[in-house]
């Protein structure tokens, strides 16, 4: 295992009283995916917002309060669909595990 750190980038500078965050970590074999995409699709299932994770794995999205899908694609491994609820005051903090096919 690497020395990456664990769930999503630093939360420093960020104001939790005005934002919603989900962020979290992409990792497959307990090690971090670079250059995975996570994709924001809203409670209907329409695609919202698309961002690659870092070197370490990590994303972040700003979301407006409510019901979240989070899509996370890389090559050769299944896509992972996960739900999760954001609301303002907190982060939501995430670890997608991609398994191969």
């Amino acid at each position: 295992m690497c020395g990456a750190t664990r769930g999503g980038p630093s939360l420093d500078g960020v104001d939790l009283e005005k934002e919603s965050v989900i962020q979290g970590i992409v990792t497959k074999e307990g090690e971090p995916v670079g250059n995975a995409y996570v994709r924001l699709l809203d409670a209907t299932g329409e695609f919202t917002a698309e961002v690659p994770t870092s070197a370490t794995g990590q994303f972040r999205f700003f979301a407006a309060p409510g019901q979240w899908t989070l899509r996370t694609l890389a090559p050769r491994v299944q896509p992972v669909d996960r739900r999760v609820q954001a609301q303002r005051g907190s982060a939501v903090d995430i670890e997608v595990t991609l398994e191969a096919v």
